[in-house]
């Protein structure tokens, strides 16, 4: 007999229990990165979602798209103006930031999951007032932060076997304006507002590090927060791990901050011992059955 088919076998079988595990979870998955415009990784992205789909679990996949709205950004010759780093996002830039994000990126990523035997349907936060936001800095025009969520179309959809496939767009509190929201930000906001069960944020990093540049594979919030104060967190991963403690602070019950870049990561993850990247939970260490 074949060995590949056995070793396949074996790794059903020993998926089992994890399988068990996350039957019926809402599990959300922040999409974003240089993945998004490599047609291969998009196509093994989507097989992962629809597998979780098939095996009983609930994805929310919440996507990004920066490359593409700085690319077209470019294209129309629309230039930005930068306030401590950050782009002030004008009335014309975020016209451009919603097509971008709710049309092109949003229909793609619904595309590829249909193509791989899914049931996907494209929303944003402005759908059904799902993310209601403010400015987050005044100087930065239409960049928002979630104040209220409004999740149940999201439920409806997954509970009709649909995965819901969310741009980070939300509506303003006070004259219907269209706010960006920050990739994370909207995915863990959505996270805490479903009380998911876990929120992957898949990134271009291997997890997060420690002062020796090693990958921890799991943290606490407390933990996490001495990091980020001592400066071991710095830079990129620091708006990521703020986002996890939101996150857990809401209700869900971990979360995992991980490649995107690597085979399966997501898969790897949920159905296997060991995880990948960095888990981030309140209870006790991950410990064979490591989960919660």
């Amino acid at each position: 007999m074949n060995r590949d088919w056995i070793a396949t076998a074996r790794t059903l079988s020993e998926a089992l229990p994890y399988l068990q595990r996350f039957y019926g979870a809402v599990v959300v998955v922040k999409f974003g990165g240089n993945a998004m415009g490599d047609d291969a990784a998009m196509a093994e992205f989507a097989n992962d979602i629809v597998l979780m789909r098939l095996v009983g679990i609930n994805p929310v996949v919440v996507h990004g798209g920066g490359p593409m709205i700085n690319a077209m950004l470019a294209k129309l010759g629309i230039e930005s103006d930068f306030v401590r780093g950050k782009r002030v996002t004008d009335k014309a830039t975020v016209e451009v930031v919603e097509m971008v994000l709710s049309g092109l990126v949003n229909k793609r990523i619904v595309q590829a999951i249909n193509d791989a035997g899914g049931r996907a349907v494209g929303i944003s936060g402005k759908d059904d007032d799902m993310m209601i936001a403010e400015a987050d800095d005044p100087e930065l025009g239409f960049v928002g932060k979630p104040v209220e969520m409004n999740v149940q179309v999201i439920r409806d959809l997954y509970g009709a076997g649909i995965i819901p496939v969310i741009a980070p767009v939300a509506t303003g509190m006070a004259d219907n304006e269209t706010f960006n929201v920050n990739g994370d930000t909207a995915a863990g906001a959505i996270a805490g507002a479903l009380e998911a069960d876990r929120l992957l944020l898949l990134t271009d990093v291997p997890g997060v590090k420690n002062a020796e540049d090693e990958v921890v594979t799991q943290l606490s919030p407390e933990q996490l927060r001495e990091m980020i104060l001592d400066g071991t967190i710095s830079g990129g991963m620091i708006p990521k791990t703020e986002t996890a403690l939101h996150a857990l602070e809401q209700g869900v019950r971990a979360v995992v901050i991980l490649d995107g870049r690597l085979p399966n990561a997501s898969l790897l993850e949920l159905f296997t011992e060991h995880g990948a990247g960095t888990i981030i939970r309140a209870s006790e260490p991950r410990v064979k059955p490591r989960r919660i």
